[in-house]
């Protein structure tokens, strides 16, 4: 029988890219969903799509930035399933800038939903699965966790971060039979460059990403690191396209 088969799996940044390939791919394999994103009208569709190959979902529209809300929406996960089996923290923004052009809005809002955001996640589902022993926990962290690139100096400083975190939960909780993922995708084709609001640097970016990858990709990847056995932990994944060189 699938590992994956009847996991109660909560999805940030669902609504698109990685998130949506990740629900679609683990519905199929039998996986319940809670998924959460801010736009009600594409988890509506995406929840339709997955019920219409007899999948299970349910979604809520979510603000990762807000712990309250990221409660809440553990919570629902227990009364709809009873419990949760894996959280993936893929909610991101990557609006680059050089530091010297003072995006300090930007800088903000992405320390928000890339880091607090992320640790909203691991404190929401954290308690349920220490008392059950088990659990999984994906953060969705990026090659610029591993480099620093110009114009990246903040998001790479994010994606740093979620990578120190997830390495320090792995320590923490190793104990408690709670797995921890780290995965770090490179060039991927989503929504993530248009949060870039430099014109120039945007441009430059799309013809960079024009060897991206589909997220489908990572999708089958985070399908891989839950399937493996309880007793396997795969921690660290970095994924981009072949031709890539960064």
């Amino acid at each position: 029988m699938s590992n994956i088969q009847g996991k109660v799996v909560i999805i940030t940044g669902a609504s698109s890219g990685i998130g949506e390939a990740a629900a679609k791919e683990l519905a199929s394999r039998g996986s319940k969903l809670v998924l959460a994103a801010r736009r009600e009208d594409r988890l509506k569709k995406l929840q339709e799509e997955i019920q219409g190959i007899g999948g299970q979902a349910i979604y809520k529209v979510t603000d990762v930035t807000s712990h309250e809300q990221m409660e809440e929406l553990a919570q629902i996960a227990l009364d709809e399933f009873g419990k949760i089996d894996v959280m993936i923290n893929n909610a991101g923004l990557m609006p680059l800038s050089p530091v010297f052009e003072k995006k300090i809005k930007e800088w903000d809002t992405m320390i928000d939903v890339n880091i607090k955001g992320v640790l909203y996640g691991i404190a929401a589902v954290l308690p349920f699965m220490r008392e059950r022993k088990e659990g999984h926990i994906i953060n969705i962290s990026s090659v610029a966790g591993h480099l620093i690139g110009p114009a990246g100096s903040v998001y790479s400083g994010t994606k740093f971060a979620v990578r120190a975190i997830t390495e320090g939960l792995r320590k923490e909780e190793a104990v408690n039979n709670i797995r921890t993922t780290i995965i770090s995708p490179g060039a991927v084709a989503t929504e993530l460059p248009e949060t870039i609001s430099g014109a120039e640097l945007k441009s430059g970016i799309d013809d960079f990403y024009k060897v991206a990858i589909p997220a489908e990709s990572i999708a089958r990847a985070i399908s891989y690191t839950i399937e493996e056995p309880s007793d396997v932990a795969i921690n660290e994944m970095i994924i981009r396209p072949t031709i890539q060189e960064l």
